[in-house]
């Protein structure tokens, strides 16, 4: 439905309302890929106040992050392991058969995803360039690391913990145990971590808490802008922040957690381990409000017309209100004269270089009968392309379709774009005469 066409107040809430990124996970359900996303994730969202908007691991759509604007905030929280070629280090001597033991160990991370690393890489990149809001959770702190030039551990058992003495080594993940299994992490003072954990850690007088754990890689080499937040027994950091991008009041957050706080519930209850479980989500949100505060000044706030110009503004919405009026047949009001409809039907006639979808929009808002007639004419010659199109598709390969799409979205977007520039300068030319 058009925002349009909401109640004054709905179309306002829905301009506004911060918007939090979120790409999901593909695996395969009944033979065919489905894509998700954790709940724990969206319900802390919007019980905070912000919108998830799901972003689909398909083919292309790293191509479209853009149709995705306004962004006010970014989360990562789930996936399997980051392609080895875009971190690896000199300093990895795994031979090809322990590699070939980590695969067999870890089946279900270890099948490289590389267009969910594109999709998640370009936009922890673009919340680095912006400063926009950016939590990274497990593979996604892994993530905000690599896009920054860090480096990861390609299995923590084979790289970290064979040399330590065995009182200093972490299982960092059960499967026989997945949701209930912990380990300790010690917490540095005077980071995000204490403050959200301050009240827990006094009750036993320590700097640790026990989290969850569902990872075999983990950071190896921290970018040189982040400063760690918490480190498990073995050494590996579990927590890290950007302390020049940390003020949630005015829109900064960049931070990664290793373990999931969202899931850190007591068994068989939804009841968290500790209160600051979820402040990162909540500190996160705040965030990301504020952000998109900050972008309201220029993006929401109507230009003023001047006298002239909201004088014509009046005359063509009249005119496709009474016009709308007679399509729906929902008001006895009719236009005491012919000339009430033409200021709508001269804006229409000047504009002639409409897609299909502006001419409804426009048809929806309130057309002439005139256009509406043309507009019918040409849906009719369209359903004939439509279904000569459809029968040469059907002759396509999948990989065929897949190009052909991801060209077309492309266009699409170029289209808008260009089309909007088009109409911006119309509206300018009108306002200057």
């Amino acid at each position: 439905m058009l925002i349009s066409h909401l109640p004054m107040d709905t179309a306002k809430f829905s301009v506004v309302l911060p918007r939090v990124l979120i790409v999901s996970r593909r695996t395969v359900r009944k033979n065919k890929f489905v894509d998700f996303v954790g709940e724990y994730h969206l319900d802390l969202i919007v019980s905070y106040g912000a919108v998830p908007v799901i972003v689909p691991r398909v083919s292309g759509v790293h191509m479209l992050l853009e149709s995705f604007e306004p962004i006010h905030g970014v989360l990562l929280c789930e996936g399997e392991d980051i392609d080895p070629s875009l971190y690896e280090d000199e300093s990895n001597n795994l031979s090809p058969q322990e590699i070939e033991e980590i695969r067999r160990q870890h089946v279900s991370d270890t099948a490289i995803d590389k267009e969910k690393d594109t999709i998640e890489l370009r936009l922890a990149k673009l919340c680095l360039e912006r400063n926009i809001p950016f939590l990274g959770i497990c593979r996604g702190s892994q993530v905000l690391n690599v896009a920054c030039g860090g480096t990861l551990y390609r299995d923590i058992e084979k790289d970290l913990s064979r040399n330590l003495p065995q009182d200093k080594r972490v299982v960092h993940i059960d499967y026989d145990n997945y949701d209930n299994h912990r380990h300790v992490v010690k917490i540095i003072e005077n980071t995000p971590l204490h403050y959200w954990f301050k009240d827990s850690l006094l009750e036993d007088n320590k700097m640790e808490i026990c989290v969850n754990s569902y990872h075999h890689q983990g950071v190896k080499k921290l970018a040189q802008r982040f400063v760690p937040m918490a480190f498990s027994h073995d050494g590996l950091i579990e927590g890290f922040y950007d302390p020049d991008a940390y003020n949630p009041e005015e829109g900064k957050f960049i931070m990664g957690l290793q373990f999931h706080p969202e899931r850190m519930r007591q068994q068989d209850t939804d009841e968290f381990d500790y209160p600051g479980c979820t402040f990162a989500y909540q500190e996160f949100v705040k965030a990301v409000v504020a952000y998109n505060k900050k972008l309201s000044p220029s993006v929401q706030k109507p230009t003023k017309l001047n006298q002239e110009m909201e004088k014509k503004r009046k005359i063509i919405v009249r005119s496709f209100s009474l016009a709308r009026n007679i399509y729906e047949g929902s008001s006895q009001m009719h236009p005491s004269k012919e000339s009430d409809l033409d200021a709508g039907a001269e804006f229409l006639e000047s504009n002639t270089a409409l897609s299909i979808q502006q001419e409804a929009r426009l048809i929806e808002m309130g057309a002439t009968v005139r256009i509406g007639c043309s507009y019918l004419e040409k849906l009719k010659m369209n359903e004939e392309r439509e279904g000569l199109a459809r029968k040469i598709m059907f002759k396509m390969s999948v990989e065929q379709l897949s190009d052909l799409k991801s060209f077309y979205n492309m266009v699409g977007q170029i289209c808008s774009e260009v089309l909007e520039r088009k109409l911006q300068d119309i509206v300018n030319e009108v306002a200057s005469s």
